[in-house]
């Protein structure tokens, strides 16, 4: 019979900060770039098959994101793309990289307020060096007691993570945006998974929600993390 709630994992991006708001924006750059050459829907839906052909060369993160708006230029103009337009893209990508954080509400109190009382974990996915660089900035870092910073996140990740910082999977929850790689394989490694809904979420990261299993809990926003931990942990 698994033991009480000892740990908890929270998800980084769009779960604390803001992110994929900057990503929006970002593409909405490039299709006024490339207007010429492909319709905006096109433009997408090229892009996104280039991001997705790539996770497995590049990973998650902005560089990989700037490598496939690139891989998409190219191929959308048939090698014709000006030399200027792929040093806009550059600079939109450097811009990115160098964002100020912008908190989530709720995520320092809510942070704060379990710090001490839980082991808190950060499992993200992403660039290392900006990963670092956001964690840095968002002035969370030390409330943490283990970062990690992982390619993918599987239910081997969350055996593996709360194993080395915590009493094992069945004792932790993973808190997280992200049906896909924060909820389901967090459930299916034996925690409690926790949903908070981000007004924007990459497409990639769609999944269906594990409706009925006993340790899957949604949430309207961090606020309610508290009384839902409380609930649980009794």
């Amino acid at each position: 019979m698994a033991g009480p709630l000892t740990t908890i994992g929270f998800d980084a991006d769009d779960t604390l900060w803001q992110n994929e708001t900057f990503f929006r924006l970002t593409q909405d750059r490039f299709a006024e770039l490339l207007a010429d050459h492909a319709e905006r829907d096109h433009l997408h839906e090229r892009l996104l098959a280039a991001e997705r052909r790539n996770l497995g060369h590049y990973g998650f993160g902005i560089k990989g994101f700037m490598l496939s708006m690139i891989e998409t230029a190219i191929e959308v103009t048939q090698r014709r793309v000006p030399a200027s337009v792929i040093a806009e893209i550059l600079s939109t990508g450097q811009e990115m990289l160098s964002h100020p954080i912008e908190l989530l509400p709720h995520a320092a109190e809510v942070v704060a307020d379990l710090s001490g009382r839980f082991r808190l974990v950060l499992i993200t996915k992403g660039d290392l060096l900006d990963q670092e660089r956001k964690l840095a900035q968002s002035g969370l870092g030390e409330m943490f007691d283990a970062v990690e910073i992982v390619s993918n996140k599987t239910e081997a990740t969350y055996r593996s993570a709360f194993a080395r910082h915590g009493d094992g999977a069945d004792r932790a929850m993973m808190v997280g945006n992200s049906l896909k790689s924060d909820v389901r394989p967090a459930l299916e490694a034996g925690s409690w998974g926790v949903f908070v809904p981000h007004g924007l979420t990459w497409e990639l990261e769609h999944a269906e929600a594990p409706e009925g299993h006993a340790r899957f809990h949604e949430i309207a926003d961090l606020g309610a993390l508290p009384a839902l931990i409380e609930r649980i942990a009794r």
